[in-house]
């Protein structure tokens, strides 16, 4: 939803009531995530993705005619799912309602906490004899709206938090009165989590590269080099900040911010800027640290690190020299070396080629 949250809060804006289809639900080898949303306006353009191409049609015509919410599942096994497009083996949930100012009067709250880089999750029952479409907008520290009763707003505020706190959207299910164990409800929690972090250190042209793929990735990209005429706005546009700092400064200071999403990409090829550096960051609690240099470098870098005394296990969190094998040449094909390096390791993917393979796509 975070890609077409903006374009809907301004058409609702504008006195328009849109159609939304959004992934609630996904399963084997489903195409794309929870949350993924397409909107279906009055005038009739579709904007956003539910499925990469498989179910868009059926999505569409199911916004433009619905007029009470539906809880839509395509799936391999369904005699529709062919007739749409989805033979990609998986099944996924579509919920499809009419959004306007009425009926999500917190739109532009939850906007204004996005665009704050706050965190926030917007709670919608999906299933339910009698409450479908029902909302409550959950922030860490308050919620406006209710589900239908006090006992249901409380345990979906707190489940809520705890999907927010991880970064995950998804389906929870209780009881019909919001009891803990039982079925008759089903709820969509769609969590808004500040995007993650991308920090890059050295203001070299391969940084240049990683800067521009980090933001195309989604990560809020920050710059850092000690070197006050090349760490400059003017040669980082893409960035959200560059900052003149000694990088093992920025990084202490910064630390309590960073979470298990952060990656750090060293590119300085310096020993006095990369070696009290790696220090810092191979201590924290992050999802990825690699660092740019040959083998050579990198066996004096160990060396200079448990010289510091860096254990083993923190050592071996340590990605380099960094990046996949893809051949790279070029700072942009570096870029995307790394970028795979990164995605692979969050995903659990092989790095290897999918035609060499024979599990599924999707993990």
């Amino acid at each position: 939803m975070r890609d077409v949250l903006f374009d809907l809060a301004d058409r609702v804006a504008n006195g328009e009531t849109v159609g939304v289809g959004t992934v609630v639900a996904t399963f084997s080898s489903a195409p794309r995530p929870a949350g993924a949303a397409m909107l279906v306006t009055q005038d009739g353009t579709a904007i956003g993705s539910v499925s990469g191409g498989c179910v868009e049609a059926a999505v569409y015509d199911l916004a433009r005619t619905t007029g009470e919410p539906v809880l839509q599942r395509y799936g391999v096994s369904d005699d529709d799912a062919f007739a749409v497009g989805l033979t990609c083996g998986g099944i996924i949930d579509i919920y499809v309602e009419k959004i306007s100012a009425s009926t999500f009067p917190q739109l532009a709250e939850v906007v204004e906490t996005v665009r704050a880089g706050e965190p926030v999750a917007v709670a919608t029952v999906v299933e339910h004899p009698d409450r479908v479409g029902r909302r409550m907008v959950v922030w860490p520290d308050r919620r406006s709206g209710t589900l239908g009763s006090a006992r249901t707003d409380d345990a979906v505020t707190d489940d809520a938090r705890g999907l927010l706190a991880s970064g995950c959207s998804g389906v929870l299910r209780y009881g019909p009165d919001g009891q803990r164990r039982g079925e008759g409800m089903g709820v969509f929690v769609n969590s808004f989590e500040p995007p993650p972090r991308m920090l890059v250190f050295g203001a070299i042209d391969f940084a240049a590269a990683m800067a521009r793929l980090g933001a195309f990735l989604g990560y809020r990209v920050t710059v850092c080099d000690a070197r006050p005429v090349f760490a400059t706005r003017t040669r980082f546009p893409e960035a959200d900040e560059v900052v003149v700092d000694w990088p093992h400064r920025y990084l202490e200071r910064e630390a309590a911010k960073l979470d298990e999403r952060t990656v750090i990409a060293v590119l300085t090829h310096d020993p006095k800027f990369d070696v009290p550096l790696l220090e810092v960051a191979l201590r924290l609690k992050v999802g990825y640290v690699g660092a740019m240099g040959s083998r050579r470098a990198h066996q004096d870098r160990l060396r200079r690190l448990r010289a510091a005394g860096l254990t083993e296990d923190e050592l071996s969190a340590l990605a380099s020299p960094i990046g996949l094998d893809l051949g790279a040449r070029t700072p942009e094909e570096t870029a995307v070396s790394i970028a795979a390096e990164i995605i692979s390791l969050r995903w659990r993917g092989s790095g290897r080629r999918l035609v060499d393979l024979g599990a599924p796509i999707h993990h």
